[in-house]
């Protein structure tokens, strides 16, 4: 009876030991579960900006009103008998 509690007391803080300092213990649990978080953020920040980029290309395609926003912002183009005003202001 006295070994078969030994061998049961010898398990038991064989599976103690590895729960708590093993390879798969604790502390890698808390470390991956740390790790998930960080990657879901990171998931998510893609996604969000895969979605703005999303409906940017769906507006180019769709509506002629955005290639002609982008145009003007970024190259400056005017219309035909349209007149162009730039303001600049001095440098301090």
């Amino acid at each position: 009876m006295r070994l078969i509690f030994l061998f049961l007391l010898a398990l038991l803080a064989f599976f103690n030991y590895e729960l708590w300092l093993g390879d798969n213990g604790v502390d890698r649990i808390t470390d991956l579960q740390q790790k998930i978080a960080e990657q879901q953020k990171m998931n998510d920040a893609a996604l969000a900006r895969n979605n703005a980029m999303a409906a940017e290309v769906q507006d180019l395609r769709d509506g002629g009103m955005a290639v002609e926003e982008i145009s003007r912002l970024e190259q400056s183009m005017i219309k035909q008998d349209e007149i162009f005003v730039q303001i600049l202001t001095p440098n301090p």
